[in-house]
C-alpha cells in the first residue's frame, strides 16, 4: 500500500478546498482503515468551502473534510474481529465518548462529546478513511457504492421521518432539498395516506416528484388550504416534518397542521428567528428537534426499508471523478441539484 493519497482539504482559512497528498493515516487498535469509492457531498461540505461563520468558528485548518462515504475495509486494528478485509461499508461519521451519561443509557446520538469526521476529525474526502470500528456499517451486496455513499443523509432523512406515527396520516415536508425528498419517500413507504412536499424551487420539487410518490406545491404560487381541500382534509396535516430551514416555511407549516399535530425539524433557520408561539400553544402542536441519526437504530431501519424496495438512487442527478470536485461544488451551489457524488476509485 502507498504512504500517501489524494485528499480534499481545507487547507486555508479561506473559500474553496485543495487537492492535495496527503498522508495514509494510521489506524489504532480499535480501528479500520476503509478504501474510499463514493463520496457525497453535504450541505455541510457547501458551508465548509465557502468558509462562513459557522465553519471558521467550527473547522480547524489544515482539515480533510467529508462524511458521507462508501468503500471497504482494507486494514483492521488488532482489537477487531467482528470485520473483515475486502468487506464493503459505510459508517457513522459521528465519534462519540463513551463517559457521558447519555452514551453509557445507550444513546449514542445524544452523546454531548460528539466529534465529526470532516468537521472536527479528518475525513472522507480522500483515498483512505481511519475509522472505529464501532462506527463501521457493512454494506449489503443489495446496497450500491452511490446508494452506501449517501447513507448518511438518508439516516437524518429517516431519523427525522420516523419521529412519529405515520401510518394513514397526512404529511407534509417543507423543503424539497435531498433530504427532504428522501424523508418524503420514506413517509410514502412506511404508509403514510397523502404527503405534500413544498418549495419555491421548480428544480427541486420536479426531482421530487421522480424520486417519490408526492404532491409537490410551489408555495410562490399555491396556498397550502387548496391543497388541504383538494386532498379532502378535514382540518390539516397531522405529521410535519421541517427540513428547509426557513422561517417562512415553519410559519406555514404550523398554519396548516391540525390540532395536536406533530413537527419534526431538522433545518436549521439561520440565527434566532421570531416564532409564533401562541399558535403553537392554542393549536397543541408538539415540535420536536432532530440531529443526526439514532445510533444504530436508524442504520438499522433505513438498510432494511431500502432492501424491502425504498429507492432513493434518483435523488442522485450528478457523478464526479473525485477530480473534478471543483464541478460538483459548483452544482450544488448552482441550487438545483439533488444528491452529487464524487468517484475515487
Amino acid at each position: 500500500m502507498r504512504n500517501t493519497m489524494m485528499a480534499l482539504e481545507k487547507t486555508h482559512p479561506r473559500e474553496g478546498l485543495w487537492w492535495v497528498e496527503a498522508p495514509v493515516p494510521e489506524i489504532g487498535p480499535d480501528d479500520v482503515l476503509i478504501r474510499v469509492k463514493k463520496t457525497g457531498i453535504c450541505g455541510t461540505d457547501i458551508h465548509i468551502w465557502n468558509w462562513d461563520e459557522w465553519a471558521s468558528a467550527t473547522v480547524p485548518t489544515p482539515l480533510i473534510t467529508g462524511h458521507e462515504f462508501a468503500g471497504e475495509i482494507v486494514d483492521l486494528g488488532r482489537n477487531v474481529n467482528d470485520l473483515a478485509l475486502g468487506q464493503r461499508c459505510s459508517g457513522e461519521g459521528h465519534l462519540i465518548g463513551k463517559t457521558s451519561r447519555q452514551s453509557r443509557a445507550g444513546k449514542f446520538h445524544l452523546d454531548p462529546a460528539t466529534r465529526g469526521i470532516g468537521v472536527n476529525e479528518q475525513g472522507a474526502f480522500a483515498e483512505y478513511l481511519r475509522l472505529p470500528a464501532f462506527n463501521v456499517v457493512p454494506l449489503p451486496d443489495g446496497i450500491s457504492d452511490d446508494v452506501g455513499a449517501i447513507l448518511d443523509p438518508l439516516g437524518n432523512a429517516v431519523h427525522t421521518a420516523l419521529s412519529f406515527d405515520l401510518i394513514g396520516e397526512d404529511v407534509l415536508v417543507t423543503g424539497a432539498g435531498p433530504i427532504g425528498i428522501m424523508a418524503a419517500a420514506v413517509a410514502r413507504h412506511v404508509g403514510a395516506r397523502h404527503v405534500v412536499i413544498t418549495d419555491v424551487n421548480p428544480d427541486r420539487l420536479a426531482l421530487a416528484e421522480r424520486v417519490a410518490d408526492v404532491v409537490t406545491v410551489n408555495v410562490a404560487e399555491r396556498e397550502l388550504s387548496e391543497i388541504i381541500g383538494e386532498l379532502g382534509m378535514a382540518q390539516g396535516f397531522d405529521v410535519g416534518l421541517e427540513m428547509s430551514g426557513n422561517q417562512q416555511a415553519l410559519d406555514q407549516m404550523v398554519k396548516a397542521m391540525t390540532m395536536g399535530g406533530r413537527i419534526a425539524m431538522l433545518g436549521i433557520p439561520p440565527g434566532k428567528s421570531p416564532v409564533d408561539w401562541s399558535r403553537i400553544v392554542f393549536k397543541a402542536i408538539t415540535i420536536k428537534g432532530v440531529y443526526g441519526r439514532e445510533i444504530f437504530e436508524t442504520w438499522y431501519k433505513m438498510i432494511a426499508m431500502l432492501e424491502n424496495g425504498l429507492d432513493v438512487s434518483k435523488v442522485i442527478t450528478h457523478r464526479f471523478r473525485a477530480e473534478e470536485f471543483e464541478a460538483g461544488f459548483a452544482a450544488m451551489k448552482a441550487g438545483s441539484s439533488g444528491k452529487v457524488v464524487l468517484d475515487w476509485t
